[in-house]
């Protein structure tokens, strides 16, 4: 079995690869950039929010949670008339990239000794560099992707979003297989 010591370069590698191409898709190409829809009256909506005092969680609207409620005429009316969603909020506040970008970093990382803990199980050391992609990149793609199509059949995030991030998360499982198929060792 490959020791746990030859497998940290890899995961770090992984990890500084995915950040970096991460940082070029959103903030260089800016491709995500159609994902975000501007309300139309998105102050009337803010001013709505900030007057219910709602901090930072996730909303539902309507709100039911229990299938009595849901079955009851005003609730369904709620439903019928709109709009139906799943709202997060953040803290008040200007966005300061910095966490986000070390915390995608962290999550990045920890992907990645998730991907060599599944590799050291299912890989001897000298397995060849297209094996080591295939398994590695398999279990990144997982990962970084495929939590996507759930959101889009329970929460109602557009397909088009989820498609987009699912590319995302297939170009972060081949970079990191490269690094492990790279790095594997022998």
């Amino acid at each position: 079995m490959v020791a746990w010591t030859s497998l940290l370069l890899p995961a770090l590698a992984s990890a500084a690869l995915v950040f970096v191409a991460s940082s070029v898709l959103h903030m260089v190409i800016r491709w995500h950039n159609p994902s975000y829809k501007k309300l139309p009256n998105e102050d009337a909506v803010r001013d709505a929010i900030r007057a219910g005092s709602a901090g930072p969680g996730q909303y539902t609207l309507p709100h039911s949670i229990d299938p009595k409620q849901a079955s009851d005429p005003a609730m369904i009316r709620k439903f019928e008339d709109g709009p139906v969603g799943v709202l997060w909020l953040r803290a008040a506040g200007r966005t300061r990239l910095g966490p986000f970008l070390g915390s995608w970093f962290v999550y990045s990382l920890v992907v990645g000794l998730l991907v060599a803990y599944v590799a050291r199980i299912a890989l001897p050391a000298g397995t060849h560099y297209i094996t080591v992609f295939r398994l590695t990149g398999a279990v990144a793609w997982i990962a970084y992707a495929w939590h996507g199509p759930a959101d889009s059949i329970w929460k109602g995030k557009p397909w088009s979003v989820t498609l987009r991030e699912m590319v995302d998360g297939f170009i972060y499982g081949c970079l990191t297989a490269g690094a492990f198929g790279w790095l594997w060792p022998h």
